[in-house]
């Protein structure tokens, strides 16, 4: 397709932190932005579907929504995600299960019936939110770094089956960044965590916004089963 067609973008999890901004800056180069959101009020700023990656029925009543609207997903970014930090030997079975269920399970959901559109057009993309955890690792996140590592083979599994097809699949793996989330802690941590990171700061929301939407355009097409980490340098390539 030509660079400049606006295209039907899905973003999961895209009403607020990091999916809010890459969801805005794909908005902002023109494409038809869809996003869904669990709880609470709908965001008035793009088109929102009430959806749960939990519940395949609720993945596809929202899908429905967006091809009756905007035609069939073709570029997707599987971005949402819970934690439930706890250490090892206190961690309970669910919060590993729930954690397990929403970040990879809920992306398989997602990303599934995402490729019944994009096989039909012979064209798609497909960007999966890890995290530096997921290759680096972190005490009390035996769940959610499980999570997010798995990603990455799904990613190369994706696209051993579907590159063919001119599907792609990619990783981006986000280090601290400056959400609320980062926001809320205090000033010592927040000045001890930068210490480990080779760029010594958080990175902005917005920046992890550019390499999703450079891998979701033409520039990017022969790129696939990649990870790129957007870290300022913390997880070294791991």
């Amino acid at each position: 397709m030509p660079e400049n067609t606006p295209q039907t973008v899905l973003v999961t999890g895209g009403n607020r932190g990091i999916g809010h901004a890459i969801a805005t800056a794909f908005k902002e180069a023109g494409h038809n932005v869809c996003i869904t959101y669990r709880s609470g009020e709908a965001p008035t700023d793009f088109f929102a579907v009430k959806a749960d990656v939990r519940d395949s029925a609720s993945i596809d009543a929202a899908y429905k929504e967006i091809e009756a609207k905007f035609g069939p997903v073709e570029i997707l970014v599987a971005n949402a995600g819970i934690t439930k930090d706890m250490l090892l030997m206190r961690m309970k079975e669910t919060d590993f299960t729930d954690v397990i269920d929403t970040n990879l399970t809920g992306a398989f959901r997602v990303i599934q019936r995402a490729t019944k559109g994009m096989l039909k057009l012979k064209r798609g993309r497909i960007i999966l939110i890890s995290s530096v955890v997921g290759l680096y690792g972190g005490p009390g996140q035996v769940n959610y770094s499980s999570s997010k590592a798995a990603l990455v083979g799904m990613a190369r599994s994706i696209t051993r089956e579907l590159g063919a097809r001119n599907i792609t699949a990619n990783v981006v793996a986000p280090g601290f960044i400056n959400t609320e989330m980062t926001a809320v802690l205090p000033e010592e941590t927040q000045a001890k965590y930068k210490e480990s990171i080779p760029a010594g700061r958080f990175a902005e929301p917005e920046e992890i916004a550019n390499v999703v939407t450079w891998l979701a355009s033409d520039q990017a097409a022969y790129i696939s089963g990649a990870v790129i980490p957007v870290d300022g340098g913390l997880g070294m390539g791991h």
